[in-house]
């Protein structure tokens, strides 16, 4: 990537391709026409086989059934072979052709790599006992998948596997440190572990990979294809780009709306910011704050549900939870940081002195972009909820035809939303054609059967509850359709052109979105199967562990020091790395971090919100330098610097660093136990305090601002945020009590709350502990010690007066707790009777009316003609 972003000048059309094809599909493009069609069919095939396989069909035909071990090795087969043919060994290796060497390499990779799925039978009856053929292609595959994630994805998730599996191997050489040190594993070990079991490479990650995340990659393909993205980008410039920084803030938009098809930052950034950076700087913007605005933005597509680079999805599986649950915590914090982001651009161009053919005032901006977003979540939710409610209607009324009913109902409101689009000219494309837009209206119009897949998708996965594969396989079917006939319905309705034409176009460019979304895959599913190397290596030799030593160690026991190491570490081990693995390897090592380093400093975080934690940190790797990928892909475009770009990306994205540290502490700001009236005035505070910290941090508000008034902007945000922080300097959020009430507190605790427990004892591995932790009561009804025993999967005993763990549910709330036999209840903690947190946002109110019209003040006497633009 470093040498495609030193253009001299600005990159052409087959520059940015080469950029997304090294990045995503693959650079090589061979002339020979057996190379080529191999090329053509092999992503098509795979297409194919990854929709079969999430239909129902094989189970309904019992033709194409294979367990998920075996469609796990498939995949993998296809990744590895496509790695190799479609991604050239080195910059000096030729892009026109395939050497010999490569189709046997390839062809050895894709046997080796799939060979729990042709050899099943015969790897489970020698379950820990390998062969030495199964001991011989894992091992084979094992180096050729690290080879085919170096070839797609560069070299940094190679070498964190080589790191890993070099621990595996040598963690007992003497050279290393006593505390990291373990007895090391033989090769027959290793490779059982790490190559034929579901411990290793074809664990939870390569599953989602197969399960789903291809499915959703193929939506976004396909999606795009039809048109999808060059519709949401001209809807966001339409809308906003006569605003002051118009092209800046339709950016940030666009983004959002692009996250949803690509769930790649550096794909969003060469995507979007093809038109967007050129328009920037047309404006006023330098190259490196054009290119940075597009990475801040871009990043934040990852972060935002419903797909969130498909981690969403992962976060399931990880954390044990239901999607609508990843997505209710993941919508406030995305929100208002991409609110933020379109502030930021806003202070940036009144910096500048930027003038738009719109003089809106920028609280009647913030205000109807509230109400746009508003309004359309109350939108697509009352759609969403209403298809619900008539889809129950029909079944209750209807019976079996319900189904094919509402499907036929879907096939109609398609129709009719072509025709309406085909009352106007089609979009344009090209960077020629941001310059003299439709009106908005006009270009809404062209593209809402563009919206319709999206519900459904939506649909299936919020009301219905369907299966992410089973959601995304459905909603890629329609997209499908959508492809096949929207140009055919178009010429039909406009009585113009050929329809048999228009079909085959469509056929055509059905079959390349098939393709696409394959070949977007390569390097995601290597990563995945790679990044099921380092979590097999961690469950292997217990270096998890060792981290959470070695962080507690650099903190010196701090909790804030320890989350500040862990954010460090994360971004460190995320460079280079697409999101999902970045996800998958972050999450692995520093999860348990969180969680244990933070239990013994009283602080007692739910799992979702140390996932989301590590997530957002380890996404932070690609703007931060040196590595940095998004901002490298940015500053190809902008001819800009890319150490400059991703500086300046990394000052943007302030405010996404700072919502981890506040929802570690503020589990509202995930909405977690939070009802709706709660959630809107959480949405509303934590939107108002993300404003005042951009604006604090870019010097701005209403006129340039001193140093003292940045600080106080800061204050004011941070006491809106943790208002807690100085109650608890005044009162004691929980108050003791001893460890013989413990029943009795359990019986009268509200319905599925938590008892909150300090308990004390040694570990398996002989460390002792004293720890906080919450265990889940469940419902009323049950004394005490069966809500506990029943919930949390835990039993005690009174032993010379004191209260000791006596029993533990195999794989119950409290042993996934990694609490052990015979640790000692210490004390109950329960909340403590004192005032509400919320009487501090009168003084942090004071204080910003106070900056407020002081600074008005100054700008009606220094810029007159500006105080009320």
């Amino acid at each position: 990537m470093t040498e495609t972003a030193k253009p001299s000048t600005a990159p052409s059309d087959t520059d940015l391709d080469d950029i997304v094809a090294e990045s995503d599909t693959g650079a090589r493009a061979p002339r020979d026409r057996f190379s080529a069609n191999i090329l053509w069919s092999v992503p098509l095939v795979w297409s194919l086989y990854q929709l079969w396989i999430a239909s129902p069909l094989p189970f309904m035909l019992g033709v194409g059934v294979w367990n998920d071990t075996q469609t796990r090795a498939i995949h993998l087969g296809f990744a590895v072979f496509l790695a190799f043919v479609a991604f050239p060994a080195f910059r000096s290796s030729p892009r026109d052709r395939i050497p010999l060497v490569t189709w046997a390499t390839a062809l050895l990779g894709a046997i080796s790599s799939s060979y729990l799925a042709w050899n099943y039978v015969g790897v489970a009856a020698r379950t820990g006992i390998p062969s030495t053929m199964d001991l011989a292609m894992a091992g084979i595959a094992l180096v050729l998948l690290m080879e085919a994630a170096r070839r797609s994805l560069g070299f940094p998730l190679m070498g964190v596997a080589i790191f890993f599996l070099a621990y595996v191997f040598f963690g007992s050489w003497s050279g290393l440190p006593e505390m990291v040190q373990w007895k090391g594993a033989s090769f027959n070990k290793a490779m059982s572990h790490l190559m034929l079991t579901t411990e290793g490479v074809f664990g939870v990650a390569l599953g989602v990979s197969s399960g789903f995340v291809f499915l959703f990659v193929l939506f976004g393909a396909l999606l795009n294809q039809a048109g999808a993205g060059n519709y949401f980008l001209q809807l966001a410039f339409a809308a906003l780009g006569h605003l002051r920084g118009g092209p800046a803030k339709a950016a940030v938009i666009a983004s959002a709306a692009t996250g949803l098809i690509s769930g790649s930052a550096i794909a969003n950034v060469v995507t979007t910011g093809t038109f967007t950076i050129p328009l920037m700087r047309k404006v006023g913007f330098s190259p490196a704050k054009a290119g940075a605005v597009e990475v801040s933005s871009s990043i934040n597509g990852v972060l935002t549900p419903p797909v969130m680079g498909a981690v969403a999805f992962l976060m399931t599986e990880y954390v044990g939870i239901s999607y609508v649950e990843v997505v209710k915590t993941a919508i406030v914090p995305a929100a208002i940081s991409y609110m933020a982001l379109v502030y930021i651009v806003h202070l940036e161009a009144l910096k500048m002195g930027m003038k738009g053919s719109s003089r809106m005032h920028p609280v009647k901006f913030m205000l109807g972009a509230i109400f746009i977003i508003a309004s359309s979540i109350v939108i697509g939710g009352g759609t969403l909820w209403l298809a619900g409610q008539i889809v129950t209607l029909s079944e209750s009324v209807l019976g079996a035809l319900s189904t094919p009913i509402l499907v036929v109902a879907l096939v109609i409101a398609y129709v009719a939303s072509v025709r309406y689009a085909a009352a106007r000219p089609d979009l344009e494309t090209g960077l020629d054609s941001m310059q003299n837009l439709p009106p908005t209206g006009t270009i809404l119009k062209t593209g809402l059967h563009y919206l319709l897949p999206i519900l459904l998708l939506m649909y299936l996965l919020m009301i219905e509850r369907k299966s992410p594969g089973l959601s995304a396989f459905w909603s890629s079917i329609f997209m499908l359709l959508i492809l096949l006939t929207q140009d055919p319905l178009k010429a039909f309705f406009r009585s113009t052109g050929n329809i048999q034409e228009a079909f085959a176009h469509g056929f055509s460019q059905t079959l390349d979105g098939l393709i696409i979304g394959a070949r977007n895959m390569v390097g995601l599913a290597a990563a995945m199967g790679l990044a099921g190397i380092i979590v097999g290596a961690v469950t292997l030799t217990g270096i998890g562990q060792v981290m959470a030593e070695f962080v507690e160690f650099l903190s010196g026991g701090n909790l804030l020091a320890m989350l500040f190491f862990v954010a460090i570490i994360s971004i460190v081990l995320g460079m280079g790395l697409p999101t999902t693995a970045n996800y998958i390897v972050v999450s692995s090592l520093m999860a348990g971090v969180v969680v244990e380093l933070g239990a013994q400093n009283g602080l007692i975080v739910p799992l979702v919100a140390v996932h989301m934690f590590c997530f957002y940190f380890g996404i932070m790797a690609d703007v931060t330098p040196p590595v940095g990928l998004a901002s490298f892909a940015a500053a190809a475009i902008s001819k800009g610097d890319p150490l400059r770009t991703g500086f300046q990306a990394f000052f943007y994205s302030i405010r996404t660093a700072l919502l981890p540290f506040l929802f570690i502490f503020n589990t509202d700001l995930l909405l977690i136990d939070v009802g709706p009236f709660q959630a809107v005035i959480v949405f509303i505070t934590a939107l108002i305090a993300m404003l005042l910290f951009a604006a604090g941090t870019m010097g701005y508000f209403q006129t340039r601002s001193r140093l003292w008034e940045s600080a106080v902007l800061i204050l004011c945000a941070f006491t809106l945020f943790r208002p807690d922080f100085f109650l608890n300097q005044i009162a004691d959020e929980f108050e003791t009590r001893p460890a013989t009430e413990i029943y009795a507190l359990a019986e009268a605790a509200p319905e599925n709350s938590s008892l909150r427990v300090r308990l004390a004892g040694e570990s398996l591995e002989g460390d002792l502990v004293d720890a906080r932790f919450l265990l889940p009561l469940g419902a009323l009804g049950d004394s005490g010690e069966a809500r506990l025993t029943n919930e949390a999967g835990i039993e005690f005993r009174e032993e010379d007066g004191k209260l000791l763990v006596d029993n533990l549910e195999f794989g119950g709330p409290a042993e996934q707790l990694k609490i052990d036999f015979d640790w000692e209840v210490v004390e109950l903690e329960v909340e403590a009777d004192r005032p509400p947190q919320e009487i501090f946002y009168l003084p942090a109110l004071l204080l910003l009316g106070l900056v407020f019209f002081v600074q008005r003040r100054r700008k009606q006497k220094t810029e007159p003609e500006e105080a009320f633009a």
